[in-house]
């Protein structure tokens, strides 16, 4: 979904959009583990409308760029996939068309990890957090940043209707080399 751009290693583009959202079965959504803030937002438009599984509304941001939302974790979690719902035909010059991911310990030692440049999307984004590294298949992290530094037709505020992060399922077995996946084997996993 995104392809790397010839600017540099760690800067991607992505057009479009997907109208459903996909998530393979190795996946799990850890936004409710998390607390989440927004540097500005308009009155009825906050954080709320980030997590509320409804695409009609938003968070739109009150204030000078660049617009973040912080998602931070009580303890260091593993994050593979960031989802953006967002919607240029009806937010126009509301909607994100560069993103910055930041990830660390707290606000205080944010690196840098993705930036993404978004041509007109309309639908679902996925950002991948993977690396350059195959094996760099996650983040390790206490808290995540998304960082709008800009909007389409140079736009001021902006939309982003919803965020889903999600990271790797854990192997219920963990010190078994195998990872069943039906009930049967599973319970005649191991050995009594």
């Amino acid at each position: 979904m995104a392809t790397e751009s010839s600017e540099g290693e760690e800067e991607g583009k992505i057009t479009g959009g997907n109208k459903h959202l996909v998530i393979e079965d190795d996946h799990r959504e850890m936004g409710m583990k998390a607390a989440w803030s927004v540097s500005s937002c308009k009155p009825g438009n906050g954080v709320s409308s980030l997590r509320d599984d409804n695409l009609d509304t938003y968070w739109q941001s009150d204030g000078a760029q660049p617009h973040v939302v912080n998602i931070q974790f009580q303890k260091k979690v593993k994050l593979q996939l960031v989802v953006l719902y967002l919607d240029f035909k009806l937010d126009e010059s509301y909607t994100p068309s560069k993103i910055s991911i930041r990830a660390g310990d707290g606000f205080h030692n944010l690196k840098e990890i993705k930036t993404m440049e978004l041509v007109k999307p309309t639908g679902w984004v996925y950002l991948s957090l993977s690396g350059n590294d195959p094996r760099e298949t996650f983040v390790n992290t206490f808290m995540l940043q998304i960082a709008v530094l800009s909007n389409h037709l140079n736009g001021r505020d902006t939309h982003v209707r919803q965020i889903k992060v999600y990271g790797p399922r854990p192997n219920p077995f963990p010190h078994q080399p195998f990872q069943f996946t039906s009930r049967e084997f599973i319970a005649y996993s191991s050995v009594r």
